[in-house]
């Protein structure tokens, strides 16, 4: 028997490191299922990829990649064994060290296009958490980021991480709570919605913007 999850929303453990790749995916395949029958034969949902590489160091699980990115962490092995020195003069005993791996990040996400014209009319992202904490994967994301805020593309950024530090934005009242989902439309920039809730409620409806005079859909997340 499955037993439904407890929350009302956001599961918190889905957000563990080695769970979120699958989910997000997952979430992503849904999302473009869902809207393409909705958008079409006007627009079409693409699944785009984008791939990077971060120095990650493994954690106490051998399958878990703890995001420590583009820094070198050495300590002192006490009461261990040592390795003999290759050289006749005396020195000082080597330190033990773990060295980060290179790991293959790839990050999908949705772009809503024209079909007569091919334009990218909306970009649907959800954030991961190596886009939230300082790295390789924070630059990417952001670089992207700032090419669709200043394009005449629209914006989704779906953040259901509530680790690492938020994407940059000005909020002009309220908390900005645990999650966001940031709608930003190209012809009222730098002006966006953002519907922010935490873990206690539901995940929100989200319109998909299409071109000025189209109806938009709603994708319910929850």
């Amino acid at each position: 028997m499955i037993m439904p999850t407890p929350f009302p929303g956001m599961d918190p453990y889905l957000e563990q490191q080695w769970i979120w790749p699958d989910v997000h995916t997952a979430l992503v395949v849904a999302i473009r299922d869902y809207l393409a029958a909705l958008v079409r034969p006007r627009y079409r949902v693409a699944i785009n990829l984008r791939v990077y590489t971060e120095l990650e160091f493994v954690g106490p699980n051998p399958n878990e990649l703890v995001g420590r990115p583009d820094a070198w962490i050495t300590e002192t092995q006490r009461g261990g064994e040592m390795s003999a020195p290759t050289s006749a003069i005396p020195g000082p005993a080597p330190l033990a060290a773990e060295l980060p791996l290179p790991d293959e990040i790839k990050e999908r996400f949705l772009e809503v296009r024209e079909v007569a014209t091919n334009d990218v009319v909306t970009v649907i992202e959800l954030i991961s958490p190596t886009n939230k904490r300082p790295g390789v994967g924070r630059r990417e994301y952001e670089t992207k980021r700032m090419q669709v805020l200043g394009s005449l593309t629209h914006l989704v950024e779906i953040d259901l991480i509530r680790a690492g530090t938020p994407m940059p934005m000005r909020l002009r009242q309220g908390s900005p709570g645990d999650y966001r989902i940031v709608i930003s439309r190209a012809g009222r920039r730098p002006s966006a919605d953002v519907y922010a809730f935490i873990l206690r409620d539901p995940i929100h409806d989200f319109p998909v913007l299409l071109l000025k005079g189209d109806p938009e859909p709603r994708a319910p997340l929850n």
